[in-house]
């Protein structure tokens, strides 16, 4: 059983995990199966949406189809090829606050039905809980977890160790410590149906990434319960790589119509926006004709081929490392999940660690939010830690950025080069240009990725001017030159840089001047330019 990791973005991975009845690849959704109600087969998940994993209850099933499930075997009962994963019960002590089994019995149950993947019975902590609690559930549920290797028998079967500890997130960082001292396949993270029921996606957001900042990377992360596609951009870009759903049939039994963004319910619908099989063969006045149990199925179906449209999008957004620019796009479908995306900036660094360095296409830039991007956080630290100016430079000129890139290969950006080079500044001119989102580009790194390969969305935003702003003071403050000369777009910057280089500049008690045409560009702009050069390269 090993995790291969084909290729990321962010904290997302697509991989290869080999469990004993094949390959599966993730990030992979694992629909429901609920042996007792199967709104939609097994054998349909397999042969028409192409599925090759799903999740089941073995505790339902030891309770109600003990004997069949001995007897056949998990695969044969459910009628499904491909890796079965079973959860333990945990979910139904969660709800009814006990189960009538053992650890030790689950676990040599699903032995017993030959599952792929098995979970062990887990204390799930749950929601509005003291922490006095959440620390037995923590205790109890690693003490479980070391007596698995006493329990077991197989070896062929991937064991999930889970992470316990509800928003308390020292707790939760404390059993993933543990949980990663023991020899499990698979990690999951419990307890968090009740946090996304209630739209808490910026409390899932701390829970996730406290769990994997304190999980070993090469064992693939399992979230209980993810529900709705809308927010599965969210949970895979924090490094989800196995996520179960029911919803796909719970929303059905209430005529709730799954898309992309949100849920809408049938009866308010006139048309579908959806082109998957079940919506290309009929209408919204139709389906609400047919019987309840005709009409659940369908809108089953419907809800899984949106969930796994959206599985498949994602998976190419990670591919073309464009995974951000997609979560930026679904989280603004909901105000929670545009929160969540805001919580990100708490983790920027940890982001930036565990995302390429380089991908095959530019970004795109929408607004302050992708300040938290790893792109960006990435050049600020390198700027900071492994950047020096040239040796001879004294003077630093500070252009505006222009919409062509490389910037020094735009026109404008030419003919001042041009007019520099007539001046004999002997290497002590360094010309630098300030743009969004990055801060100053030195002329030697400006086409160096991704400074040259971003697309922005204009006007900018004032927390990205001020973003910019402070990046430029930062630069001058470490940096040693004598002078600073900064040529001013008063149409996009809106005096900040001009106030931040000034700051920057006394701090430092350094000569500041900045060049105030009203526009920048101009033939007398670059003369007066030249002559301010001239000046400050013959002064002391």
């Amino acid at each position: 059983m090993s995790f291969e990791i084909v290729n990321r973005d962010l904290m997302a991975r697509i991989g290869r995990f080999e469990t004993k009845s094949g390959v599966v690849e993730t990030p992979q959704l694992l629909p429901v199966i609920n042996p007792n109600v199967q709104t939609v087969l097994p054998k349909t998940l397999e042969e028409e949406f192409g599925c090759r994993a799903l999740i089941t209850n073995a505790y339902i099933i030891n309770r109600k189809h003990k004997e069949a499930a001995s007897e056949k075997g998990l695969h044969e009962f459910l009628n499904f090829n491909g890796t079965i994963m079973t959860d333990s019960g945990a979910y139904q002590l969660l709800i009814y606050k006990g189960v009538e089994t053992t650890p030790q019995e689950i676990v040599r149950f699903q032995e017993m039905i030959d599952t792929d993947i098995a979970t062990i019975l887990d204390i799930p902590t749950g929601w509005g809980v003291t922490k006095k609690y959440a620390q037995q559930t923590v205790d109890e549920t690693i003490k479980r977890a070391k007596e698995l290797e006493k329990m077991k028998t197989r070896d062929d079967i991937a064991w999930v160790g889970p992470v316990q500890g509800g928003k308390y997130l020292d707790l939760v960082a404390k059993s993933a410590r543990e949980m990663t001292k023991l020899p499990f396949q698979i990690h999951a993270l419990g307890s968090p149906t009740p946090v996304m029921e209630q739209y808490k996606f910026d409390t899932l957001v701390d829970m996730i990434v406290t769990a994997k900042m304190n999980l070993p990377p090469n064992r693939p992360l399992h979230l209980f319960g993810a529900g709705h596609p809308f927010m599965f951009a969210l949970i895979v870009a924090l490094g989800c790589d196995f996520f179960d759903s029911a919803a796909y049939a719970l929303f059905a039994r209430e005529d709730r119509y799954m898309t992309e963004s949100g849920t809408t319910r049938l009866n308010e619908l006139e048309y579908f926006p959806c082109s998957c099989p079940v919506c290309n063969k009929t209408n919204p006045e139709n389906m609400r004709a047919l019987p309840k149990a005709k009409r659940q199925g369908l809108i089953a179906e419907h809800n899984l081929h949106v969930s796994f449209y959206e599985l498949r999008r994602i998976k190419q957004a990670i591919t073309e490392g464009r995974l951000w620019e997609h979560l930026e796009m679904r989280g603004h479908g909901h105000p929670s999940l545009l929160q969540a995306l805001k919580k990100l900036g708490n983790y920027s660094t940890f982001l930036e660690e565990h995302s390429p360095v380089t991908k095959r296409r530019g970004i795109f830039f929408f607004s302050s939010l992708g300040l938290a991007r790893p792109e960006v956080v990435r050049y600020r630290k390198r700027m900071l830690n492994r950047y020096s100016p040239p040796p001879k430079a004294k003077i630093l000129l500070l252009l505006p950025q222009t919409r062509t890139k490389p910037f020094h290969n735009s026109k404008e950006h030419r003919e001042i080069l041009k007019a520099i080079q007539q001046i004999d500044t002997v290497d002590t001119v360094h010309v630098c240009t300030y743009a969004a989102p990055f801060g100053v580009i030195p002329l030697e790194l400006d086409e160096v990725y991704p400074l040259s390969q971003h697309e922005i969305a204009s006007p900018l935003d004032a927390e990205t001017i001020m973003y910019v702003a402070k990046q430029v003071a930062s630069y001058i403050e470490k940096t040693n030159y004598e002078q600073i000369i900064l040529l001013r777009d008063p149409k996009v910057w809106r005096g900040k840089i001009v106030a931040a280089c000034r700051r920057a500049s006394k701090k430092k008690t350094i000569s500041f001047t900045a060049l105030r045409e009203r526009e920048p560009w101009t033939q007398n702009t670059v003369e007066h330019l030249a002559a301010v050069i001239r000046e400050a390269v013959k002064s002391p």
